[in-house]
């Protein structure tokens, strides 16, 4: 038996001005064929574990196509239609395929198509036909739309935020697959949209009220009919029909017992609407309280958050720790220009630099200060355990350490970089204990890393394109009414079988 091996995958934050281009792409994870495998046989991610999991069955993985961007804008329309070019001639000259495993994220828009990963899967199930099984893997910060569901036999979302749980996931779909394929199960799915949106700060599985949730899904998992179910939180940066919340539930054979069970968890994420809002803790309130803890504190910029799509040279948080002559802090700021004035000094040197606050989402000024350049590095590091993203080999292009008289030492890179590794750190020479507070520009994912060096994390509500408050954010397209968006809404579960 031959199963297809596909990704798509990219975080589409739409309130960003800047497309996502094919540049992107590229820098990150564009591949067709064997260097697919290559690439990610070995690595912490759902598509590691596609082809782990078709090995333990027996099966051919056939790698067709992959490609991979960090989170930023709408992608582009040209850059879409490439992708989907190549993914498709590529698809046709694999020749017959018995099943496909893919990769979608779910929050993918392009500046055709708001619902990019139901249109490829669509698209997918109408070149293999209805009698291949396709199942596919996805990111619980996906939006889901019912052609996304329609277009898969199966549709599993990772279990875990920060994710670490991407391999595993990955290898339990390919299970999946092979049972399917030796006709021992008919995998058969459906979803639940009840209209909220779970505030990103609330959205860490191992707290409240997401690990409840998943306590009782695990528990459903029990049923001898279940054969996977999803708890989806939402992409709240991607203003499109879909964004929200929703439940998955993949039976044996039995559509109505999958309506049913789905609606009964989307219901308890509906029972517990109140406590997925967030603090929202200003930087007064967050130092406050950070200067008054033993470090080392995390401090998550939620406002310039990597992982949602942000440029990751905000400044609200640098500029407050300045001029608080806050000693022994850091941040990480994307700043190419001030790299490269860095460079022309050379370690040792004293250099005024403006830092950050250069891009055009960004609402503060830049850092002007004078900085000692502590240290030069290509910005290549690598992280040898599971970590959010599945990602292994980082490249934040050439970086520079920069600390101030008070104390602030700043990290400067030339790419954005998601705080998902402490190696970002120890690459540059540079200790993680030996700081009171580190600002990592995330919300969830820097957890999985951080938390064998940082004793307490502190999230911010700082302003940006990213920031924690949706209800900050100018939405033309979400569904309404939505809670928290209209406090007031109502819902019930049989209202929940599309979205309208």
């Amino acid at each position: 038996m031959r199963v297809g091996v596909i990704a798509l995958l990219q975080e589409s934050n739409t309130f960003l001005p800047e497309p996502t281009t094919i540049r992107q792409f590229e820098e990150d994870v564009l591949l067709v064929g064997e260097p697919v495998r290559q690439h990610f046989a070995e690595a912490h991610h759902e598509m590691g574990g596609f082809i782990a999991g078709l090995d333990e069955a027996g099966i051919e993985a056939v790698p067709i196509f992959a490609a991979r961007a960090l989170p930023f804008g709408t992608i582009a329309a040209e850059t879409y239609e490439r992708l989907i070019g190549t993914m498709f001639e590529t698809l046709q000259q694999a020749g017959p395929l018995d099943g496909v495993l893919a990769a979608a994220h779910g929050a993918t828009v392009s500046q055709d198509h708001a619902d990019v990963d139901g249109h490829w899967l669509a698209r997918l199930r109408s070149h293999v036909g209805t009698k291949v099984p396709i199942i596919s893997m996805i990111d619980p910060h996906a939006n889901v739309s019912p052609a996304m569901i329609e277009a898969c036999n199966a549709t599993i979302a990772y279990r875990t935020n920060p994710h670490i749980d991407q391999r595993q996931r990955g290898v339990e779909a390919a299970r999946l697959m092979a049972r399917t394929l030796r006709g021992e199960i008919q995998p058969t799915q459906a979803a639940t949209f009840p209209p909220i949106a779970i505030d990103i700060e609330q959205q860490n599985t191992s707290e409240p009220p997401c690990a409840n949730i998943l306590n009782l899904a695990n528990q459903m998992l029990q049923q001898p009919k279940v054969l996977s179910n999803s708890l989806v939180l939402g992409f709240p940066y991607a203003d499109v029909s879909e964004m929200g919340s929703s439940t998955i539930v993949v039976t044996d054979g039995d559509h109505n017992l999958a309506q049913s069970l789905s609606d009964q968890l989307a219901a308890q994420i509906w029972d517990r609407r109140h406590d997925c809002v967030g603090e929202h803790l200003d930087v007064d309130g967050a130092l406050d309280r950070a200067m008054q803890l033993e470090g080392p504190v995390c401090l998550l910029d939620m406002g310039d958050n990597v992982g949602g799509g942000s440029p990751g040279d905000e400044t609200r948080l640098v500029l407050a720790l300045h001029d608080l002559k806050v000693a022994d802090a850091f941040v990480c700021i994307c700043d190419c220009e001030s790299v490269q004035a860095a460079e022309q000094v050379g370690p040792g040197a004293q250099v005024v630099l403006r830092v950050g606050g250069k891009s055009s989402a960004c609402s503060d000024p830049p850092l002007e200060a004078e900085f000692n350049v502590v240290s030069l590095s290509d910005g290549r590091f690598t992280e040898p355990n599971p970590r959010h993203g599945g990602f292994t080999d980082f490249d934040q292009g050439p970086t520079a350490v920069v600390r101030t008289a008070g104390g602030l030492t700043v990290m400067l890179t030339s790419r954005r970089m998601v705080p998902f590794s402490l190696e970002q750190l120890r690459s540059a020479g540079l200790d993680p204990a030996s700081f009171r507070l580190i600002v990592a520009k995330g919300v969830q994912a820097p957890y999985a890393a951080y938390k064998s060096v940082c004793q307490h994390f502190i999230r911010v509500n700082t302003p940006g394109v990213t920031c924690a408050d949706m209800r900050q954010l100018s939405y033309r397209h979400r569904r309404k009414p939505m809670f928290p968006f209209e406090p007031e809404t109502t819902w019930v579960p049989e209202a929940s079988a599309s979205i309208s």
